[in-house]
């Protein structure tokens, strides 16, 4: 596990025998940070000051002016997860996750999610890695860290990364896997459009259906291609799609109307994307130069019945999940 003495060289230590070291970059400046000055449990960036420090097994690397600006959004996010009953003071409910929900308060996101986790481990992790063990996995969005446990389970080494530390729904929470695990695995505050790594240290970024929850898909999808060496991979995986932008508005709209009966708020203070459309993703294929793969999980008839029944009761159209990836070239 990484810790506070782990930050006394210039980059953290991995606890695999004769692995490479996660070398950082300051979130502040975006230089490799040089480690200087001790700093409480932490060191400081030797060209701009900024301290890096670890607190609850976390390290912290957002800067004060972005802590700031996502203040209110973490703060409604607290708020409607609790309300929505996410979480549990029970680790068996950690883990059990993404195949049941011990809370049976959302099952059914459990079920895509499992089945989706399935068929990215099978046809392409397993694949793209062809059998070798220590692939390095960036895991954006981490949230409470199942997807990070079930990586480190099946032999890759994660890394996980999320805005949101509580202990009952972000990265606190994934404190129930270390028992189950032969090392932790480390947990970065820290935002998807600054990661605090230097660049080409991962075989593979994915975004843990977190990507919707960036403000600006270029500018992130180029983060995490920067992190991921040459030919590693970049996936997305149980962000909402939509066939049409104005059913993604559709839903937008109804969303923020049910917030504000519900909970009293719009959760809109930061603008997210919010859903995928074919048309951000072809944008994205050119400004990018990148190729696009699909994967379509199956997630019963139920659920592919659902555009069927939409278009006969007049509804808009209801949100896919599917899985994209590419490999990264540049």
């Amino acid at each position: 596990m990484i810790n506070a003495e782990a930050l006394g060289g210039t980059a953290f230590a991995d606890t695999r025998q004769g692995a490479p070291a996660l070398r950082l970059r300051c979130p502040m400046c975006q230089t490799g940070i040089q480690l200087a000055s001790a700093a409480g449990d932490g060191r400081c960036c030797s060209s701009c000051g900024f301290g890096i420090r670890e607190h609850n097994g976390i390290i912290r690397a957002l800067t004060p002016a972005r802590k700031a600006r996502f203040e209110q959004f973490v703060r409604e996010y607290k708020v409607v997860r609790e309300q929505e009953g996410w979480g549990s003071i029970d680790s068996g409910y950690y883990l059990a996750l993404p195949f049941a929900d011990l809370t049976h308060q959302h099952e059914w996101i459990w079920r895509i999610r499992a089945r989706t986790w399935n068929y990215m481990l099978k046809r392409v992790l397993r694949q793209a890695n062809g059998g070798r063990s220590g692939v390095r996995v960036l895991d954006i969005g981490a949230g409470n860290g199942w997807l990070s446990y079930r990586l480190a389970q099946s032999g890759y080494d994660a890394v996980a990364v999320d805005l949101i530390d509580d202990e009952v729904d972000g990265l606190g929470a994934a404190r129930h896997y270390f028992p189950h695990l032969p090392r932790a695995f480390p947990r970065f505050q820290a935002e998807m459009d600054c990661l605090p790594f230097d660049s080409g240290q991962f075989d593979i970024a994915i975004f843990n259906a977190s990507f919707h929850y960036s403000f600006d898909y270029e500018k992130t999808l180029r983060e995490a291609m920067r992190c991921v060496r040459r030919s590693g991979l970049v996936i997305i995986a149980d962000s909402p799609c939509y066939r049409r932008d104005d059913s993604g508005q559709r839903m937008l709209d109804e969303r923020q109307k049910s917030f504000q009966q519900q909970f009293g708020l719009r959760s809109d203070s930061v603008r997210n994307g919010e859903y995928v459309t074919p048309g951000v993703l072809q944008v994205l294929s050119e400004r990018l130069l990148i190729r696009w793969k699909l994967g379509k999980p199956w997630y019963g008839l139920s659920w592919a019945l659902r555009p069927v029944k939409a278009r006969i009761l007049r509804r808009r159209e209801p949100s896919k999940f599917y899985l994209w990836w590419f490999r990264v070239d540049t």
